[in-house]
């Protein structure tokens, strides 16, 4: 029997993918204390857990004896859509209480999860002090970086996974892979995947949709239109598409769908130079997107009446003009759905803010994503069960993480470390493992932790 915590928990993610390792290799486990702050979490957790796990971990010290900790500990200090401030921020200091539960209560065993921005904030520093404090207290360590798409999950989701056992060295066979940056990058790896016998299980999103959604989900019929009148009846032309006013490229703007108002071609081709070329270093290096001037616009815009299109894309709402310059009203909120997946690749990385504007196009029509098809995008099983209040769900989903990751590292360590997991986990029966040739892993890390 082995006896763990699951710490900073979620919705269970990492509880899941643990408890189904253990199931595969026949040991019973028993989580005799779990935390977690947010209440919209907890109800989930206890929905499918029985237990209520709210609490807040800064204010605990004392705990039941436990053998093993599972902690995903707040990351939005170290994240790159987050200030990064890292541990001169309360979030990040968060790792300190596992830490301290640590050095109390010494279990045998532990795995961490974070994002990747944590192996590059403040160039690595703050990852090394991670490291460094852990192995202080007697933890022998191995970390990956790994994208949750190589785990038959149709999700691009890189993540830091940190394994420790106390006082002995293991070795984990799994090797880092950040995998492909994008959706189309991870179709043309997958084309040539496809030439050869020998690859992984593969799942994308099609995969995980669901044959009959509540028509709640789909898009409403003003947006539908909208849609048509930039792309055509023929909507699987958005495959891929993302909705945002701040790019071009694979793109569509609010000014084109007329979401504060129609836009006249003259207008369109305005707002489209401006996007295209606010970023180029001609104007300045002092931000990604400047503010123009008329002058500096005129020299990539040559219609003459400029001043009067701006005039009417100022009075629509398109368009500012602060100082004598120029810089488009960005809208990217306003679309229902901001992203449309392409069917044949992987989603994009499910965020707490966005996650329940993702959408497909599905049989001809647009729709968002259900709440049950974000948890298939983090390998939730459809057993998990999921609350009423959709927006919580979609919240939790883009915190969450991807339980197959857990589950393959958990079995990764069980399958190759045949008398430490003797030590640790204590079955109830003997229980044999096969032995694996080690690898070492170091220089494949330090070439995917890359910004």
């Amino acid at each position: 029997m082995i006896k763990f915590i699951d710490l900073f928990a979620g919705t269970g993610g990492i509880r899941l993918g643990f408890e189904e390792a253990c199931k595969k290799h026949d040991i019973k486990t028993e989580c005799v204390y779990s935390s977690e702050i947010d209440k919209n979490a907890c109800k989930s957790y206890e929905l499918n857990f029985g237990e209520n796990p709210l609490s807040d971990i800064t204010q605990v010290n004392d705990l039941p004896d436990f053998n093993f900790m599972l902690a995903g500990f707040p990351c939005q200090a170290f994240s790159y859509a987050g200030k990064r401030k890292g541990f001169g921020d309360t979030r990040g200091t968060l790792f300190f209480d596992v830490e301290r539960l640590l050095k109390k209560y010494r279990p045998k065993g532990f795995v961490l999860e974070n994002v990747r921005g944590l192996t590059t904030h403040d160039k690595g520093r703050t990852f090394e002090t991670i490291v460094n404090s852990l192995k202080s207290l007697g933890y022998s360590i191995e970390y990956r970086l790994l994208n949750s798409s190589n785990f038959n999950v149709a999700q691009n989701r890189v993540r830091i996974y940190i394994v420790g056992i106390l006082n002995k060295d293991f070795i984990i066979n799994t090797i880092s892979d950040v995998g492909a940056v994008d959706s189309h990058n991870f179709k043309a790896r997958n084309v040539q995947r496809s030439l050869f016998d020998d690859f992984k299980p593969i799942k994308v999103v099609k995969d995980i949709l669901e044959e009959n959604p509540d028509p709640k989900y789909f898009c409403s019929e003003t947006f539908t239109k909208q849609l048509k009148k930039v792309i055509g009846d023929d909507l699987t032309k958005l495959h891929g598409y993302r909705l945002i006013d701040t790019r071009n490229g694979n793109s569509i703007h609010s000014w084109e769908l007329g979401i504060k108002g129609e836009c006249t071609p003259d207008e369109v081709e305005f707002m489209n130079l401006l996007i295209a070329n606010r970023r180029k270093k001609i104007f300045g290096t002092h931000q990604d997107g400047k503010a123009l001037t008329v002058e500096q616009i005129q020299t990539f815009y040559k219609n003459e009446n400029i001043k009067e299109i701006a005039g009417s894309l100022i009075e629509k709402g398109y368009l500012s003009n602060y100082e004598q310059k120029y810089n488009p009203v960005c809208g990217n909120m306003s679309f229902e759905v901001f992203k449309f997946l392409d069917p044949e690749s992987i989603s994009i990385t499910l965020t707490a803010s966005d996650t329940n504007r993702l959408g497909v196009v599905q049989n001809g029509k647009p729709r968002r994503l259900t709440p049950r098809e974000c948890a298939r995008l983090q390998g939730y099983p459809d057993s998990y069960k999921l609350q009423e209040n959709d927006n919580a769900v979609y919240k939790q989903m883009g915190n969450g993480v991807s339980v197959p990751v857990i589950e393959k590292l958990i079995s990764d360590l069980m399958d190759n470390n045949k008398e430490l997991m003797l030590d640790i986990f204590h079955p109830d029966k003997p229980y044999t493992l096969p032995s694996h040739t080690s690898k070492t892993h170091d220089q494949n890390l330090s070439k995917s932790m890359v910004c």
